[in-house]
């Protein structure tokens, strides 16, 4: 069992030269960040930051997130990483709830000054002590640069080495909080043990060695980042190249630039790429990816069209994820010698030391191949939420087990497929409808590149469908064509009635579709008439 620390700093031990980051034309190797790692720990405790306080990062993608990442960690203290789109009871909440003493931030991100957010809310957060600010200056702020400066101190320095014998892999290290739809987010308390295992597993399912380079455009304040990426690399001394901001085209030029071998992303990502070098091949420039090896395409729903296409179009011989934050995060993953219908229809069998079951609402465990929701045990388990013995226990039970809200079957062979979430499903005249399988039959439409399958009232039925689309470029799906085409491929009462095409979904800053958003504004357009309601046509008509 290793602490965060000890996993950068036996990686540098053994390969000091070798780079760990690209970014903007600087190339940063596993010494220098170590070295930086350790200037910034010690400048942390000069500043007076104890063991077990709380210190959030709220920045982009950037080589000083990972920096502070491990300085916190290294200090003894615990990371509270901040996504870089809260607005501003956000913030004043997030570092309220997690009693933060100091923070990391850039001025701002994408238009968003964070400097004059934390200005507003800051009166009202008596135990924050320290905002250390990376590319600017601003009142109030601590220059990053000054807090390295104040790592030069010996004694500083021999607090750190004191600490880091001190700390225990299962201590609390990180508190992510969910982003939940209702009610305030939720802080998952994660250990040492928790986060370094679950990236040294994933990231061994990938064969990964210091020879790849990882291409990370999901967030670093996400577990995918935080966890599966920047530790996953570190883990074996790959070189990291940082995203701060997913684009197609941008993506797919890095691969080529730095010859990335690992390729991480949400479906999303995924699709936009696809549709990138599809294009580009057309007009006879297609990006060189041949250096794709293997990657991960997870944090939502994962269509088996975008799984092949990602294959076959890009090389990329990518495996799927499945997990939460409170799991720390993955459950469940496809293996390379997975047969390919379990890689494409799947999201595979839990990894080592993890077990999984489904249950029914009694969390009883139901039959082989029977809908349920899943639920898993092992040393991925979170801790608990942060101040909410209450809420852990909803979903932590007293031996152990997780309980994810998500509904899935699992077969004889121990694979587990993913339905959809509980509260997704919609009821068309007493019969369950799962979207996740609507939207798998809509993916393979021509004129499709993405989807998103939602329920909304209707007078007959209690509820149906209402597929929200994004077309292929150049393409104008028919919304009575789509129904049609679904009629011919699955039963009739999963068949959505209605058909909205689009330009755009509502999103989270981690990539997944905001569907209780699409959900809200499909009752607003069936309420007011403005969406016509669709009835398969018999064939021949």
């Amino acid at each position: 069992m290793r602490t965060l620390s000890q996993v950068l700093d036996e990686t540098a031990h053994r390969f000091p030269a070798r780079p760990a980051l690209f970014y903007e034309g600087r190339t940063i190797s596993y010494r220098d960040l170590a070295r930086e790692v350790d200037r910034l720990a010690a400048g942390l405790v000069a500043l007076g930051i104890e063991p077990g306080d709380k210190v959030g990062i709220w920045m982009s993608n950037i080589p000083e997130w990972i920096a502070a990442y491990f300085a916190i960690a290294k200090a003894g203290a615990v990371v509270v990483p901040m996504n870089t789109r809260y607005k501003t009871h956000e913030v004043a909440y997030i570092l309220g709830n997690a009693e933060a003493k100091a923070v990391f931030m850039s001025q701002g991100f994408l238009g968003i000054d964070y400097a004059a957010m934390l200005a507003e809310v800051r009166p009202n957060l008596p135990l924050l002590r320290e905002a250390i600010t990376v590319g600017g200056e601003a009142p109030g702020l601590r220059p990053y640069a000054d807090v390295l400066a104040r790592g030069g101190d010996r004694a500083a320095q021999a607090e750190v080495a004191r600490r880091g014998d001190a700390i225990d892999p299962n201590d609390c290290v990180f508190i992510l909080y969910t982003s939940g739809t209702t009610g305030h987010p939720k802080g998952a308390m994660l250990s040492h043990v928790n986060m370094a295992e679950n990236a040294r597993q994933i990231t061994e399912v990938l064969h990964a060695t210091e020879e790849d380079i990882f291409l990370l455009p999901v967030p670093f304040f996400h577990c995918f980042g935080c966890v599966m990426g920047i530790l996953g690399a570190v883990t074996w001394g790959a070189g990291i190249v940082p995203v701060p901001v997913f684009k197609a085209d941008v993506a797919l030029d890095l691969v080529q630039k730095h010859r990335v071998s690992v390729l991480y992303g949400v479906p999303t990502m995924f699709v936009l790429e696809l549709e990138e070098q599809r294009k580009a091949a057309a007009a006879g420039r297609p990006y060189d990816v041949a250096s794709l090896r293997t990657g991960i395409m997870a944090g939502a729903p994962c269509p088996a069209e975008v799984m092949r296409g990602t294959m076959d179009d890009l090389g990329c011989n990518v495996c799927i994820c499945y997990g939460l934050t409170e799991a720390s995060p993955v459950i469940t993953m496809t293996r390379f010698d997975d047969p390919l219908d379990k890689r494409v229809e799947t999201v595979g069998k839990p990894l080592p030391g993890i077990e999984v079951k489904v249950v029914d609402d009694a969390r009883q465990e139901v039959p082989v191949g029977e809908t349920g929701e899943l639920a898993c045990r092992g040393y991925n388990v979170m801790l608990g939420y942060w101040k909410d013995p209450a809420a852990t226990r909803q979903v932590i039970d007293d031996e152990g087990w997780l309980y994810s809200g998500d509904l899935a079957t699992l077969d004889e062979e121990g694979y587990v497929r993913i339905v959809g979430r509980k509260k997704d499903m919609y009821i068309v005249g007493g019969f369950n409808v799962y979207p996740a399988e609507v939207e798998e039959v809509l993916f393979t439409h021509p004129d499709v590149q993405n989807v998103s399958v939602v329920g909304v009232p209707d007078p007959v039925m209690g509820e149906v469908g209402m597929a929200f689309l994004i077309p292929r470029e150049g393409h104008t799906p028919d919304p009575q064509e789509v129904v049609d085409f679904c009629a011919r491929r699955i039963a009739a009462f999963k068949v959505p009635r209605y058909v909205v095409v689009g330009h755009e979904f509502p999103m989270t800053s981690s990539g997944k579709v905001q569907k209780y958003k699409l959900a809200e504004r499909g009752k607003e357009l069936v309420a007011s008439g403005a969406a016509r309601r669709l009835e398969p046509r018999k064939p021949g008509r």
